[in-house]
């Protein structure tokens, strides 16, 4: 048949592209990682520019094009929420007015203008929670599931649930906007001074270090929670309908006080705060989850949306809810809509069966580019770089291993990228969880960010159990776990005393870098058949060391996307105190390399990266 699908999502958050030929996803690749602005939300031309190339298309050659969401619809909500607060928010209609009408509300004509005008066929709209639902389900490794999605909003619904069978979704129940956990999270998140829409996952890691003392106020004075997960929300507290802020001056007077000033101290109120909000969604999320359950009656939940990256509450339901077990989509945000819009397409609108892959249908999400290794090397000669090159898997990976063990810190950059805002093991900085030192060390040194922010293990899946409580996999990252009671120390009198920030000073466990100040990580777990070099590299590490955990964060510094191309790690590289780079098989020493920017030229560069 070779019918060739491209998916879009645009003009909102997290623009990217997806190229799904007869079924099964062939490219996606995020906007951001090619224009290197985080998060960018404009038209994805180069994401889309890859994912032809990636098959050897032109735009003349896709049978359709997929869109995420139904613009029309979006736009009747900003103008019925405008009406129903007029004449307060005019500011913020009038700064918003210009650019819908100037784009966003002609999606066809930039698709068109996009695609070079080499495509003739006029775009697919896909519902935005539909094209959540359809990136849940399709590529899941479940013959039927129930879905839920949860995110801040889409046209007008802010969160949904409904079942998925075959090549079928049908979604039953919404809750509709204003009222919404990505909503409500995101107002937090403004009042813990971070920015929205991006520091929600900062809000998550901050958590346990407070306490959840303003719990009972939200669900008594902001939110009315029912037992099924809904709920309706006190508008008079928030102003993101009707103004350019997040909270009303009611908020602040409930929660003690203003939002935090950008990269101010972080105090004990932004601790309890982010504890409070986080105890809250869980609830929520559980709820939900279980009323999903009831109506379906289904052994398996699938999830997508924004708050599905809210791993910690994904744990919680995998623990506590009653479903056996989940799949998430790995994209869960605005970007996985692309995959999403193309595959619901593909499945529910043209009718053709699914058949669920093993382990699922996701190939990992390694779905953006690579570079051969005679590629890399000619970039690096360029770029001036001296190197070795391994002979073969084995040496590569005993090499590395060693560095890890001499407790340098080494970029990894190897094979296909990720699609997904984690870094999977492609686009990766790998370093010791052993070493007590070395979360504040990649903290300020590497990534220049945030003292509290914790690092996420990877594991060995045939090990994952003797180290984390968790039952089954979790190959994207999107689960936290208690650590193993039997890896876990005995806290001094002063450990158990400390409070805030200074827990941090007391390790926990043997892998005490990945060990948060709750006793949990966040985990990925690395099986042969996903990432085979990234399984044998643990596997050396565990022969060396006995412990089959390393640290995995992403390959970017604070505000940056994660590196895309081979001149992208080299500048992450020599821009920061990063020991070790290995491409390929390639592997460049940081003493080795010739006019490497200094001290100065360094400390200028972190300017750009200010820490909490």
């Amino acid at each position: 048949m070779n019918r060739r699908i491209l998916g879009i999502s645009a003009f909102f958050h997290d623009a990217a592209a997806c190229l799904v030929i007869d079924g099964k996803v062939a490219a996606a690749a995020q906007e951001e990682r090619f224009s290197r602005i985080k998060h960018d939300a404009s038209f994805p031309r180069r994401a889309i520019d890859y994912c032809l190339a990636e098959a050897g298309l032109g735009p003349e050659d896709l049978d359709y094009v997929a869109y995420y969401e139904k613009p029309m619809r979006r736009f009747e909500r900003l103008l019925r929420t405008h009406l129903a607060f007029a004449p307060l928010g005019y500011r913020s209609f009038r700064m918003a007015i210009p650019l819908w009408l100037r784009q966003k509300l002609h999606v066809p004509r930039e698709i068109a203008r996009g695609l070079g005008g080499r495509h003739s066929g006029r775009p697919v709209f896909v519902d935005h929670h539909q094209s959540h639902a359809a990136s849940a389900f399709f590529p899941s490794p479940f013959e039927e599931a129930a879905i839920l999605t949860i995110d801040g909003v889409g046209e007008w619904t802010t969160a949904c649930y409904g079942s998925g069978r075959g090549h079928r979704v049908e979604l039953l129940r919404e809750m509709r906007f204003p009222h919404s956990l990505g909503l409500l999270y995101s107002a937090f998140t403004y009042q813990a001074g971070f920015r929205v829409n991006s520091g929600e996952y900062k809000l998550m890691g901050l958590a346990p270090y407070g306490r959840p003392i303003y719990r009972d106020r939200i669900l008594e004075e902001v939110l009315d929670l029912k037992e099924d997960g809904s709920f309706r929300m006190d508008m008079s507290l928030f102003r993101y309908c009707q103004g350019l802020t997040m909270t009303s001056p009611r908020f602040d007077r409930i929660f003690g006080g203003p939002p935090r000033k950008p990269e101010s101290p972080v105090t004990r109120r932004e601790m309890d705060l982010a504890a409070s909000i986080q105890a809250v969604a869980e609830e929520v999320m559980l709820r939900m989850a279980r009323r999903v359950h009831k109506d379906t009656g289904m052994r398996h939940l699938v999830l997508a949306g924004g708050v599905a990256l809210n791993c910690v509450g994904n744990g919680r339901i995998l623990r506590e809810g009653p479903f056996e077990r989940l799949w998430i989509q790995p994209a869960a945000g605005d970007a996985g809509g692309a995959l999403g819009a193309a595959l619901f397409l593909w499945h529910q609108l043209l009718e053709n069966p699914r058949r669920p892959d093993r382990p699922d249908a996701q190939r990992a999400s390694l779905l953006g580019p690579s570079w051969s290794d005679e590629q890399l090397r000619a970039r690096l000669e360029t770029l001036g770089a001296r190197f070795d090159t391994c002979a073969d898997d084995g040496e590569l990976c005993l090499r590395t291993a060693r560095l890890i063990e001499e407790q340098k810190v080494v970029g990894w950059f190897q094979g296909r990228m990720e699609f997904g805002p984690r870094a999977l093991g492609a686009r990766s900085i790998l370093a010791d969880a052993r070493n007590p030192a070395m979360q504040s060390r990649l903290n300020r040194r590497i990534k220049f960010r945030e003292s509290f922010r914790p690092f996420a293990p990877i594991v060995l899946q045939e090990h994952a159990a003797d180290w984390f409580e968790l039952e089954g996999e979790s190959p994207y990252m999107l689960l936290v776990a208690p650590i193993h009671p039997a890896r876990r120390l005995d806290l001094s009198p002063e450990g158990k005393a400390a409070e805030g920030l200074e827990r941090l000073r007391h390790p926990r466990s043997r892998i005490p870098s990945v060990t948060h100040v709750d006793d949990t990580a966040r985990v990925q777990t690395v099986d042969a058949r996903r990432h085979p070099l990234l399984h044998r590299l643990l596997s050396v590490f565990r022969d060396r060391t006995g412990c089959p955990v390393l640290i995995n964060t992403s390959f970017n510094v604070r505000n940056e996307p994660i590196v895309r191309t081979p001149e992208d790690a080299w500048r992450c590289f020599a821009m920061t105190r990063m020991d070790a780079l290995v491409m390929g098989r390639h592997i460049l020493l940081r003493e080795d390399q010739p006019d490497l920017p200094g001290p100065e030229e360094r400390r200028e560069h972190r300017k750009r990266f200010p820490t909490d």
